[in-house]
């Protein structure tokens, strides 16, 4: 198995979206990218800790590559918006993948460079391509939120929100 981590807006669409991708094993949501141990769902939203919402993604490379998850990344959210992703403003929101290898970082940088000039963009991509640091797990009740919540929302991409 392999991990791979992103962060595309609200924790609760992406982590749906990961999930259903075959060769995924497992997903957690959960906060990266910031400085307080063992940070809240409310202290994260108050934008004093610095972390974002991601998702981690345990995956069997032989049934699907780190490129591929990179597809579904980009597929689900706006990657040139700063600091957001539709009416969820702020850097918890940031668009970022934290690589977990040498690997990752130049694959991730490469399909990031490829996205930017494809021409498909209206504007640069905002994505951070940054290490891995600490994981923090989200709370239980953010855990596959839409699954249990079917009518619940999010916004940006990932939610099916435009």
């Amino acid at each position: 198995m392999a991990v791979a981590t992103f962060a595309a807006g609200c924790f609760w669409g992406v982590q749906e979206a990961f999930s259903q991708v075959p060769g995924v094993r497992s997903t957690e949501a959960g906060y990266t990218g910031g400085h307080a141990p063992h940070p809240t769902y409310a202290e994260v939203c108050s934008g004093r800790t610095g972390h974002a919402e991601a998702v981690r993604v345990e995956y069997d490379p032989a049934l699907v590559s780190y490129e591929q998850l990179l597809d579904v990344f980009f597929a689900i959210h706006d990657p040139t918006q700063v600091d957001r992703q539709g009416p969820d403003v702020g850097a918890q929101y940031r668009s970022a993948i934290f690589f977990h290898t040498p690997e990752q970082e130049r694959a991730a940088r490469e399909a990031l460079a490829r996205l930017a000039e494809s021409g498909r963009l209206r504007r640069p991509p905002a994505t951070q391509v940054v290490p891995a640091g600490e994981w923090w797990p989200a709370e239980r009740y953010h855990q596959h939120y839409l699954r249990k919540q079917p009518h619940g929302a999010c916004g940006g991409a990932a939610s099916g929100r435009p």
